[in-house]
């Protein structure tokens, strides 16, 4: 009870509140010219009722200067700081509402209003308190004008210290109470509205789908390199001694897989530069399928793994005229296809793309095309007691690639052997 009443929370509160009465100060005085010059111009600090008047006109001017947006950003501040309001009750920023304005121009005029009322007190107060409290001891105290509270005898007189000691116990009181109240207000008006939930949570979600993307791009470029150099590099080894030109042209496609790598990671880390736009501009720009294929082809084929390609652009269209985002992605697809060959494969891969029509859309609508990626192999020996079944996180950042697309991606045993399955929705055609 004590701390609660008298302890450093109690205490930072009321600077909190003196500081509400401070801000009141150029309210009042407008409100005190106007209620004077309305009485007829009159002082009003010679008239209580007129001062109280000039006190109400004050609070909704100040509560309108509290839909300006640095007062909510300020005043939560202020309330995580003196008043010990946990920062996760409070909202961040200025309101994005009319709504949450609203809350905080009441959460201005409430904390200005009991702040000068505090404020007000703690001036007048104590310097009576003290008066009280030495009226047995100086009989002058005592006498007109200077007495504040009639005693008919000098027994009387030894109340006037009882009466300013509660005096003083009655402005800690009031203190805390509205310290108390202030904090219990604040998380609602000065919480965090629906607007201001879902803005943050469409921020979270845009830096989370950030955040993947740049997984996505590291696992597939820096994935199937460091599978195809592996490859390579194991296969040169068996037959260093003995191939001297297989162990060139090992050496060669690694030095050409590690310098299309390092150009590409450049590329990914030049996204988390922030203020950097140079470095992204510079970054080499991301492989696409229709720019780098053979390479990627013949990348794989230096690791050891056969791959038979079958391209038909057919009557729907010509797979190499993709756009630019579905050319990149289809292209990590097949990427990630060919690095799951070289890691769990066990024979030659059959890679099939074709561009053929979708789903008839019904009477007088344009037949979608869609451009399907089909990748068998034999699989592998299983690593464990039990074969392998599923895919790994490359193969769910290519179903991510595809959705993003509005397509899909399907990965398993079919007839006997590993089938990666891509379909993406071209649209009306490609570009």
């Amino acid at each position: 009870m004590r701390a609660a009443v008298w302890g450093v929370r109690a205490r930072m509160r009321w600077v909190h509140l003196v500081l509400g009465g401070a801000l009141l100060m150029p309210y009042f005085l407008v409100a005190q010219v106007a209620v004077g010059v309305a009485a007829g111009g009159v002082n009003t600090l010679e008239s209580v009722p007129l001062t109280f008047a000039a006190y109400g006109l004050s609070l909704p001017l100040a509560a309108v200067t509290g839909v300006f947006g640095p007062v909510r950003p300020m005043s939560a501040g202020a309330v995580r700081m003196l008043c010990g309001v946990p920062g996760e009750l409070l909202a961040e920023g200025p309101a994005r509402s009319w709504a949450a304005r609203g809350r905080t121009a009441a959460w201005w005029s409430l904390h200005l209003g009991a702040g000068a009322a505090v404020a007000g007190m703690s001036l007048a107060v104590p310097p009576m308190a003290v008066v009280l409290i030495a009226v047995p001891l100086v009989r002058s105290l005592r006498e007109a004008p200077l007495s504040l509270v009639y005693f008919p005898d000098d027994t009387a007189s030894w109340l006037a210290p009882l009466m300013g000691a509660g005096m003083l116990a009655g402005l800690v009181a009031a203190a805390a109470a509205a310290g108390a109240l202030l904090a219990r207000a604040a998380p609602v008006l000065l919480g965090p509205t629906a607007a201001d939930r879902l803005a943050a949570a469409e921020e979270r979600a845009a830096d989370l789908a950030v955040r993947n993307r740049l997984a996505r791009e590291l696992h597939d470029a820096v994935g199937h390199a460091l599978s195809a150099v592996t490859l390579q590099a194991a296969a040169a080894r068996r037959v260093l001694g003995r191939d001297p030109e297989f162990v060139r042209e090992a050496l060669a496609a690694i030095e050409d897989t590690a310098r299309r790598t390092v150009g590409e990671l450049d590329g990914v880390l030049g996204l988390l530069r922030d203020g950097d736009p140079a470095g992204r501009t510079a970054a080499a720009p991301a492989p696409t399928l229709a720019s780098d294929l053979d390479g990627l082809l013949a990348r794989t084929r230096a690791a050891g793994v056969a791959v038979t390609v079958r391209q038909e652009p057919g009557p729907a269209g010509d797979w190499s005229q993709l756009s630019p985002i579905a050319s990149r992605e289809a292209y990590r697809i097949v990427q990630e296809g060919l690095g799951n060959a070289l890691r769990h494969g066990a024979g030659p891969v059959e890679l099939r793309i074709a561009v053929r029509k979708g789903p008839d859309g019904g009477p007088g609508t344009t037949a979608h095309r869609e451009l399907e990626i089909t990748m068998t192999n034999p699989p592998g020996a299983p690593a464990g007691p039990s074969p392998r079944t599923t895919g790994g996180r490359g193969l769910h950042g290519a179903a991510e690639r595809a959705r993003l697309l509005g397509g899909s991606v399907e990965a398993g045993r079919h007839d006997g052997l590993w089938r990666l399955r891509a379909v993406l929705p071209l649209g009306g055609g490609c570009r």
